[in-house]
């Protein structure tokens, strides 16, 4: 999709069978197009051919075709759309400019049926309209999903200061084990130099010697193998015990969550399905109705042109002007393109009337619709959250059990180990004492002090392996930890721009729509209204957490004093400037005017000509493309320089 910066040439757009448009090509340059002629020429067809380029549905075929296409250049990039009829509605194939033009058709297009311009008129909750395109559930769900990252990262943060404060303990500990082993290996040394010193010379005491220092050895081995054993065992059991405190935890959290019966999730299912498929239904329903309402303006608008090109005829025989043809009485009624006949003018715009109605009031009915879903989908997933962590627990408990199976296991064969070590020890300490006589009774008694003296040494150094290990572990903990801390201010600061994402958009929306609307008031000068706002409120007791916008409208009264009105009371040019400040307020707190080039204005006839003039050329500031379609009466009151279309 082209950007901003490279739309400096003009567009150049075709249409076949759009609307009214039999076949049109039309170049729109940058900055105010004005859209000029008098009622039924095809001015709607071209904008919502323009919303069809960008990506629109809400465009419609010709009455008498079964496809249409639709051609835009810009930026050097053409985009083509064509249309296909297919029973009831249309189908569409092709590149258009925007990959999701749901925002646009919302605050840029801003033609008479616009969702936006006529919220405020409908009595729509405005924040709902500004909120439509924010994906609020995606934006809770990343917010739940970045508090337990962060909470994992509190929790080894916490473990990790909780390690950090054994650590002059563990160093002070090491530091003892060496000397210790310091201390053993000279007393072995001296040891040592008192076997070699007492060492007799004849060879049969050199062999009884050799024989009696083997099994010493073999018996200073086998007692290292029964310590390491026994230390094995100790641990097991603290880890049994540690276990075992788990276990007990989760079952006390198992407690507190009630196991929810199948019949109430199916419930709950079926409830969401249930009004799901009332949400699509009323979708449906309004979108044909919207469909409906565009076709049969459009078909108006039509029958209006056909009439605008045989009246041209007929002028110069009978004397009377086309606009006298149009209001004369034989003028006002037309043919029906649903049943053929002849009706007035009035009956088919009374039953277009009556189904904007209908459409506002099924537009009701779907928000109240889509409110009871939200709140069914909150508690089904609060439901699913808590049968998640009820499988967790038990899950857990699962894997906590199997453990203690499995460390039960061993440490019943570490006790069988240690048995048999033991009775080993004592076979080897009875071997011992039969090699002892009274010739080597001095030798005996320093060889039995250096392998106890060896054994210790060897503890000693299991010992210190094992604490230099935690301590290294620790201080790797610790350079880690700061990478943790800055992991995890990272999340707060993703965090808070979650959390106020949403309060952002709707303070941004209520500024920028106050904003506006106060100069659009000094610019166009309504007597007697002083103010027009929006006040955001904060819900409370069961709407906490959800906020609303409120509508002010402050007047004057001859003497100078104020008082607040409804928008019932607002003619229906303020009302339509209201309308369209709101929308601009949407266009720009969802930066389309970064991204979509075009902004398109029509049905301003309720506004006279010079506020459109002003209103057109304060628009102008935030689009690359103003399209405006108005009445050549309303059109005289522009600015010669802006773009003029005549003919389409």
């Amino acid at each position: 999709m082209a950007t901003s910066e490279q739309l400096t040439d003009s567009a150049h757009f075709s249409a076949e069978n759009i609307g009214g448009i039999d076949d049109t090509e039309v170049d729109i340059p940058p900055g105010v197009t004005v859209l000029t002629g008098k009622n039924a020429t095809n001015r709607t067809s071209f904008l919502r051919s323009i919303m069809g380029a960008m990506g629109s549905q809400r465009v419609s075929l010709k009455g008498d075709a079964d496809t249409g296409r639709i051609e835009l250049t810009l930026g050097g990039t053409t985009y083509e759309r064509t249309l296909t009829r297919a029973g009831d509605s249309i189908s569409f194939e092709g590149d258009a400019y925007l990959d999701d033009p749901e925002v646009a058709d919302l605050f840029a297009f801003l033609l008479e049926t616009n969702d936006a311009r006529q919220a405020a008129a409908r009595g729509e909750q405005l924040r709902d309209v500004i909120m439509r395109p924010v994906d609020v559930d995606a934006i809770r769900s990343e917010i739940r999903r970045l508090e337990e990252e962060k909470g994992d990262i509190n929790d080894e943060l916490a473990r990790i200061e909780s390690k950090k404060r054994e650590l002059p303990e563990l160093e002070q500990r090491r530091t003892q084990l060496r000397e210790k082993i310091e201390d053993k290996r000279e007393e072995l040394a001296d040891l040592e130099a008192d076997i070699d010193d007492s060492s007799r010379d004849v060879e049969e005491g050199r062999k009884e010697q050799a024989e009696l220092e083997e099994k010493l050895q073999e018996l200073r081995e086998t007692r290292s193998e029964l310590e390491s054993v026994r230390r094995k065992i100790e641990r097991q059991e603290e880890s049994i015990s540690s276990l075992k405190r788990e276990q007990n935890e989760l079952e006390a959290d198992l407690e507190e969550l009630p196991d929810a019966p199948m019949g109430e999730h199916r419930d709950l299912e079926s409830e969401i399905e249930r009004l799901r498929g009332e949400r699509q239904d009323l979708n449906s329903e309004i979108n044909e109705l919207r469909s409906l309402i565009q076709y049969n303006e459009e078909r108006l608008e039509a029958e209006d042109y056909e009439l605008l090109e045989d009246g041209g005829a007929v002028t110069e025989s009978s004397g009377n002007s086309v606009t006298d043809q149009l209001v004369d009485s034989d003028a006002e009624t037309v043919v029906c393109w649903t049943c053929g006949s002849s009706v007035e003018r009035e009956q088919i715009e009374s039953t277009i009337e009556r189904l904007k109605s209908i459409r506002t009031e099924k537009v009701e009915e779907l928000n109240e619709v889509k409110s009871a879903l939200e709140e069914k989908k909150q508690e089904q997933q609060a439901a699913r959250k808590k049968q998640q962590r009820r499988s967790e627990i038990e899950r857990k408990l699962e894997d906590i059990d199997a453990e203690l199976d499995r460390r039960d296991e061993q440490i019943d064969a570490l006790k069988a180990n240690r048995e048999s070590l033991t009775a080993d020890v004592e076979s080897l300490e009875s071997e011992v004492e039969s090699l002892e006589s009274a010739d080597f009774d001095e030798i005996l008694s320093l060889h039995k002090e250096a392998n106890q003296l060896e054994f210790e040494i060897d503890s000693l150094e299991s010992d210190l392996d094992e604490v230099t290990a935690e301590i290294e572990e620790i201080e790797d903990d610790v350079e880690r930890a700061e990478e943790l801390r800055e992991k995890r201010a990272e999340l707060v600061d993703e965090l808070t721009d979650q959390r106020t994402k949403i309060d952002q958009i709707e303070a941004e929306a209520v500024d920028s729509f106050n904003d506006h609307m106060e100069s659009i008031l000094d610019l166009l000068g309504y007597e007697n209204i002083e103010r027009i706002w929006i006040e955001r409120i904060e819900g409370t007791g069961a709407s906490e957490g959800q906020t609303r916008f409120e509508l002010h409208i402050v007047r004057t009264t001859e003497n100078g004093a104020a008082y607040e009105d409804t928008i019932d009371h607002l003619s229906e040019s303020e009302r339509e400037v209201t309308g369209l400040i709101f929308a601009l307020a949407g266009y720009l707190v969802h930066d389309l005017h970064e991204t979509v080039p075009f902004m398109l204005l029509d049905s301003l006839e309720a506004i006279d000509s010079d506020r459109i003039a002003a209103l057109v050329e304060y628009f102008a500031d935030y689009a690359d493309f103003l399209v405006v379609a108005l009445l050549p009466e309303d059109a005289q009151a522009l600015d010669d320089d802006f773009a003029r279309v005549t003919s389409i």
